[in-house]
């Protein structure tokens, strides 16, 4: 895959994609420093930087520098320095936060990491234990000479590099040696409270090594040493073309996938010269490529000291999201449905309906067939559980499972190969194009015919991720919905051309087109004096021709808002160009998700069309992915998704951020109404 790159427009020059994404990133560690944000959530707002930025690294900015090297690069050096240098920038400023902020911080609450110099005789003596019986028999140290080699370093795998003084037992002077990190084990461990009497106090496993580096050297002295971690180019390179079974193909390139081409290095501040320009040069980086870091090299394990911390107080309130009103207890899923559509809004309410539904299906005699997309569903799902048992039920039960759903590819190859064994029909979508859509299809038998039920969703079909990113679901019995979503899975089987949805918009044959014919429609009545509105919550917006088309409209004289999490290409506030257009990101407790398009271009309902998705505005959303948007017809759900997912995000003043046309984003306030909150307020219970 290569990267999205494009010249600045005549009279408009767009957004930088990747420094949009690190500018993202910014406003994530900004929730690091808030102090109404509770301490240990603010710790994980430090982690999640840091996952975000191996994500960046392992995908976007390997994709950037591929695409510097092409002939004729449409990314300049210069384009590629500045990039660097913004997220070296916001590394620094992420761990003076860590250092600076939050774990001074904790440590007045009484929750402390310990290095060895901090640790008192007792506790050094419980960590020598600890290191000997659970540490020591793992690691395996390599002494480099021509006959031992630098070792394969996986992606993302802590190590130490030594230099040591002295000779070895053969008499030589080798002076370079690797430790590699077990990844089996835990990277922070937890002391026995009777040893910090009034905390609780943490040692990480880089501490507990490194203090006994001398030991794993007998005879030789260690001059010096420090952490070291490679980030590695992660995409999985299979030739879709050129494979009869692709499953096969990706189980086999998940095993090289760990040593890709090393895109960044990072070290501890105080790693020598020396060292850290022999790393560079074994893994082939530029000098750019190396980031110092003041503290731990991997901050996202991290998030085990988050775990593990007894201080309730110091994380969010605990809420449990509300059962839908609409959805009396103890009524069949399937007679409700048959009375009109149901809107879930997670994390608010409960992902549970979904899993009531498939339930139902399962064990319903009339229930004949059950089709569903399998995305990011994670490694264990009571959803895919369900779906085994509806195959050895003798359902007919069709599953499209996308094989290429980054970095849960291995889950998903899992399950298709456990459904297969119990007769259910795998497709693995469409080469080249990997199936992002989310829907499930269930058809039973009711009075001598058939009657379809579907769930359309903006997010996966994943209830741990249904509790922390908001997504919309759609319950509905609706013929003519319902037989377009069948069209699709028919589509997605036999590869044939079937009939166009008549409802259902589809990538990549249908979205794009009518989204842009949307857009137009909206700048003319704009030009003609009518009302002219577009409203559109995506995560992230860098298409091009829709970015030219959301421009003209503005121009027209349309009012326009984006509500985009992510990166955003098109600069807002540009005179004679975006006057008319502004960019808001929230970032809060929850993981905006939901991709709600809302477009007016006149005074009566006609003019009028709300669409759900599972797309971002996104080349690769439009044009290489099976995404799928719906209208939402009814005017009652459309008014109430207007009302919980576009208007309070438009006047929250708590975690609202405006772009600027220079591509910055200023805080719009620190107090007044959050969206997030009032939702959780709207559906907490009576």
């Amino acid at each position: 895959m290569t990267a999205e790159v494009h010249a600045p427009r005549a009279g408009l020059a767009l957004l930088n994609r990747e420094r949009a994404i690190l500018e993202f990133n910014h406003r994530v560690l900004a929730q690091a420093r808030r102090p109404d944000v509770p301490l240990l959530e603010r710790l994980r707002y430090i982690c999640i930087v840091s996952s975000n930025l191996d994500e960046f690294f392992e995908v976007r900015f390997g994709d950037y520098l591929e695409a510097s090297r092409q002939p004729g690069a449409a990314v300049s050096a210069r384009d590629l320095a500045e990039v660097a240098a913004a997220a070296h920038d916001l590394i620094d400023r992420q761990y003076a936060v860590f250092n600076d902020e939050v774990m001074p911080a904790l440590e007045l609450e009484g929750i402390v990491v310990l290095n060895h110099a901090e640790r008192n005789l007792q506790q050094r003596r419980w960590v020598d234990h600890f290191f000997q019986r659970q540490v020591r028999p793992l690691l395996v140290p390599v002494g480099l000479d021509p006959s031992h080699p630098f070792p394969q370093v996986a992606n993302k795998s802590l190590n130490f590099i030594v230099k040591l003084g002295g000779k070895d037992a053969f008499g030589r002077e080798n002076s370079i040696a690797i430790v590699k990190v077990p990844r089996v084990l835990p990277r922070v461990i937890r002391l026995p409270d009777e040893l910090a009497p009034g905390q609780q106090a943490f040692v990480l496993l880089s501490s507990v090594i490194r203090a006994h580096l001398e030991e794993l050297f007998p005879g030789r002295t260690v001059e010096a040493f420090s952490q070291f971690r490679v980030t590695r180019d992660s995409d999985l390179a299979v030739d879709e073309q050129d494979v009869t079974n692709l499953r096969q193909a990706l189980r086999t390139s998940l095993t090289t996938r760990h040593f890709g081409q090393a895109i960044r290095l990072e070290v501890v501040r105080t790693c020598p010269e020396e060292l850290s320009s022999f790393l560079l040069q074994q893994f082939g980086l530029p000098p750019q490529a190396l980031y110092r870091v003041n503290g731990p090299v991997n901050l996202v394990r991290l998030d085990q000291l988050i775990e593990q911390a007894d201080a309730p107080h110091l994380r969010y309130p605990s809420y449990e999201p509300a059962w839908p009103a609409a959805l009396p207890r103890g009524v069949s899923m399937f007679q409700r449905l048959r009375e009109g559509d149901v809107l879930l809004h997670h994390p608010f309410e409960s992902f549970e309906p979904v899993v009531q539904l498939l339930r139902e299906a399962v064990h319903d005699p009339d229930v004949l067939a059950i089709k569903q997309t399998i995305y990011r569903t994670g490694a264990q799902s009571v959803l895919m559980d369900l779906l085994l048992e509806a195959a050895r039920r003798g359902k007919e039960v069709t599953a499209v499972v996308e094989l290429k759903a980054r970095f849960d590819e291995e889950a998903n190859i899992n399950w298709a190969e456990q459904l297969e064994a119990v007769g259910a029909q795998v497709v693995y979508g469409i080469v080249g194009l990997k199936t992002h859509a989310k829907l499930l299809l269930v058809t039973r038998r009711e009075g001598g015919r058939l009657r379809r039920y579907a769930h359309l969703s903006t997010g996966n079909y994943n209830p741990k991720t249904a509790r922390l990113y908001t997504d919309i679901g759609h319950l509905t019995a609706d013929p003519e919905l319902t037989a377009d979503a069948d069209t699709v899975f028919q589509q997605l089987a036999s590869l044939t051309k079937v009939r166009p949805p008549r409802h259902l918009l589809l990538a990549p044959f249908t979205l794009h087109k009518q989204m842009l014919r949307h857009i137009d429609q909206v700048a003319e009545a704009a030009a003609a004096g009518r009302p002219a509105r577009i409203v559109l919550k995506v995560n992230a917006l860098t298409d091009v021709p829709l970015i030219e088309a959301l421009v003209r409209a503005a121009q027209a004289g349309a009012r326009i808002d984006l509500l985009v999490r992510g990166a955003c290409m098109l600069p807002p506030g540009v005179p004679r160009w975006t006057e008319r257009i502004r960019v808001r990101s929230i970032v809060g407790r929850f993981l905006e998700h939901t991709r709600v398009i809302y477009f007016r271009w006149g005074d009566t309902e006609a003019q009028e069309v709300l669409y759900l998705s599972s797309a971002d505005w996104m080349s690769r959303n439009m044009f290489r992915r099976i995404e799928v948007a719906w209208p939402v017809r009814e005017a009652r759900l459309r008014q109430r998704v207007i009302d919980e997912c576009l208007v309070p995000y438009l006047h929250d003043r708590m975690d609202a951020w405006e772009l600027a046309s220079d591509g910055h984003y200023v805080r719009v306030a620190e107090d007044g109404p959050s969206a997030q909150q009032a939702l959780l307020a709207r559906y907490a219970a009576p």
